[in-house]
């Protein structure tokens, strides 16, 4: 188990500065992966751009993510966070930023694709980092504060700022260059604070050359790896359909116009926001276990009477809210606590990046095509299933997650 030794000296201040740094940089993730959409409508007559464009982009996107996540997430358990970190910021800054210099599909697709794996292989470097800062009683709490900022960045912030920005510059390409300066101010910033952990200090790989090699196949042999990630491509055949199909299920099936539309969306990004804390925060107090069966029926509940709510926003509002702020919550606990606490501090990172990837294969490739299938042939109103479905066997799987918060295991301290 992954539990740091609580009565160890523990630097607070440098827990607070690192984990805010992280979670701007994670925000900042999901600020220039999301902001394509609201400005979607713009480009499309610049570059002759079709919808199904769109899909090819934010799935091209999303399997580079999870190849990245997977690869990258275990070569920093060997060479550590920062010659990870700091690069990949820059490069996903710096990639959305030429976005903006796209004259083509194609060539806006290679731009997309290439920051996709530089997003993937920041994501579960930065989820370890924020681990290994953190007081182990405040692991959970603060990896969800981290992985937070994606949803208020990209689904609460996203459209708000593109559309506010393109009343003020000249078009949609400046927006792209504005958005990437952050990240490189993130980046800096990072570069003062960050430390490795002890045991991926310079030092401590040297010695660890004449230790006995810990071998990545013990990702998979860990039951709690392979039950979040089964659990979190459950939980991603709800955020990923619900984020692709109801923005048309509203104004198709329901039939509100296009601004209420977008009020409602932004229920996602708000109630994300603060399921993906609470609900990893929760886990530090009651157990990984107890707070995922229990995220899993809530996103069941709000899903089910989202799909059966009249057209008044403010209901419909409220209801995505509550499905986002459990679903979005399953995704920070499963990328987060759970996997970090699945396998020993050498192989944090790739624990992290194996379920996330698997997520974001899964759940961005396959749960989105079984969705427009059924939305085609038996109506937008019946995806529904797709979550409904999945969530229910996620609640199964979680049954059998074992517990490991620190509060209710006392695990040998594993040396660093």
């Amino acid at each position: 188990m992954n539990n740091n030794n609580p009565h160890a000296a523990h630097d607070t201040r440098y827990e607070w500065k690192s984990v805010l740094l992280l979670a701007l940089g994670f925000g900042l993730v999901g600020l220039d992966r999301w902001i394509l959409a609201p400005l979607f409508p713009a480009m499309m007559q610049d570059l002759q751009l079709s919808y199904s464009q769109l899909g090819t982009l934010v799935g091209a996107l999303a399997l580079t993510w999870g190849a990245f996540s997977i690869l990258i997430g275990n070569v920093s358990d060997r060479v550590g966070r920062r010659a990870i970190l700091i690069p990949a910021l820059i490069i996903f800054s710096l990639l959305s930023g030429f976005s903006g210099m796209a004259t083509s599909f194609l060539s806006l697709l290679l731009v997309r694709s290439l920051m996709g794996a530089a997003e993937g292989a920041f994501c579960p470097v930065s989820v370890a980092a924020t681990a290994e800062a953190s007081h182990p009683r405040r692991r959970g709490l603060n990896q969800g504060l981290q992985l937070s900022t994606f949803a208020l960045f990209g689904f609460g912030i996203a459209p708000i700022l593109a559309t506010q920005l393109l009343t003020v510059v000249p078009s949609w390409r400046e927006v792209f260059m504005l958005v990437a300066l952050p990240g490189l101010l993130v980046a800096y910033l990072l570069y003062r604070v960050l430390r490795e952990p002890p045991h991926l200090t310079r030092e401590a790989r040297v010695q660890a050359r004449h230790a006995p090699k810990v071998s990545w196949l013990e990702v998979i042999k860990s039951r709690n790896a392979l039950l979040a990630s089964a659990c979190l491509f459950c939980t991603m055949s709800c955020v990923f359909v619900m984020g692709a199909m109801v923005p048309s299920y509203l104004i198709d099936e329901l039939h509100l116009a296009p601004a209420t539309m977008g009020f409602v969306l932004s229920a996602m990004g708000w109630g994300g926001f603060l399921g993906e804390f609470g609900i990893s925060g929760l886990s530090d107090i009651i157990g990984r276990r107890t707070a995922t069966v229990l995220a899993f029926i809530g996103a069941a509940i709000g899903t089910w009477f989202f799909f059966h709510a009249p057209a008044n926003a403010a209901l419909l509002f409220a209801w995505l809210a509550v499905t986002a702020f459990f679903g979005l919550g399953l995704a920070s606990i499963l990328t987060g606590p759970i996997p970090t606490e699945a396998v020993s501090p050498r192989l944090t990172s790739s624990a992290i990046g194996f379920v996330s990837g698997t997520g974001e294969f899964f759940g961005g490739g396959i749960a989105p095509v079984i969705a427009g299938f059924v939305a085609q042939h038996y109506g937008i109103g019946q995806v529904y299933w797709i979550p409904m479905i999945g969530l229910g066997i996620g609640v199964v799987l979680a049954c059998c997650l074992r517990e490991t918060a620190p509060r209710f295991v006392q695990a040998p301290v594993v040396a660093h």
